[in-house]
């Protein structure tokens, strides 16, 4: 509770104060006096809204990616596969996350290179919005197996084979036992990979061409700009999105079931 309310909650009231500055007309120091410029620059003018709606969009595309790849991987680790196998499964699922970020992000640009495997069979959309999101999706796909996975491995094989004793076909089984116990396990690797995609600017700096997300304004704006306060006046986008969808999360009663 502590750590909670003194660090991090601390951190984003500090975060919201720091919003509430300006810099002075050269950008050499900041002005520590309160008004709502930064929000009336971010709300008034079309580039931020663009980007804006570009990260939520690569945020969706990214986490729904990740869920439908993740669904057949993590139902084969949890009801197919041996135990043997499961155990090799999960090892082979958490070993990317043993590499470098940079190294998997350039992997992937040399991927969508001119001239690179993939343009050579005539598959590479060139860099841009749909690079970073295949490049987002590979980043952030363990985070939403293993969940997935874990609730998987948590429903009895029992209520599967009382299922088809009644009769139940595939799709009735996987609608009515298998969706309602991976739902809450959804939800949980949704939050991870939603909430990366929001903060991420490497990945589009490599892969992204001339297209930018929220993090790249945050970065820019901090280190190139000079300018904290608007650069904290934009973090607060991705905090508003992820505590409405948390509270969206929390109505279903997903996290309860975790």
């Amino acid at each position: 509770m502590l750590w909670l309310g003194v660090l991090y909650l601390g951190s984003l009231a500090a975060l919201f104060i720091t919003s509430l500055w300006t810099v002075d007309a050269f950008g050499a120091g900041i002005q520590r006096t309160w008004t709502l410029e930064n929000f009336r620059t971010l709300f008034t003018l079309d580039v931020y809204r663009t980007i804006t709606f570009r990260t939520l969009l690569t945020a969706v595309a990214v986490t729904v990616i990740d869920g439908l790849v993740a669904v057949p991987v993590a139902l084969f680790m949890a009801k197919v596969a041996s135990p043997r196998w499961q155990r090799i499964l999960v090892i082979l699922v958490l070993t990317p996350l043993w590499a470098s970020y940079l190294v998997k992000a350039y992997a992937w640009r040399g991927m969508f290179s001119t001239g690179g495997p993939l343009d050579s069979v005539g598959l590479s959309p060139g860099y841009g919005l749909s690079a970073t999101i295949v490049t987002l999706a590979y980043l952030w796909l363990p985070y939403m197996v293993l969940p997935m996975y874990a609730g998987l491995e948590r429903l009895p094989d029992s209520l599967l084979e009382a299922s088809a004793d009644l009769g139940a076909g595939t799709w009735t089984t996987m609608r009515r036992v298998v969706l309602p116990v991976l739902f809450p396990a959804a939800v949980a690797g949704s939050i991870f990979t939603f909430s990366l995609t929001l903060g991420d600017y490497i990945a589009v700096k490599i892969v992204g061409g001339t297209n930018q997300l929220l993090g790249n304004v945050v970065y820019d704006s901090f280190l190139t700009g000079n300018n904290m306060p608007f650069a904290a006046t934009v973090s607060l986008i991705p905090v508003v999105v992820m505590l409405a969808y948390l509270t969206a999360v929390r109505r279903t009663g997903a996290l309860e079931n975790l």
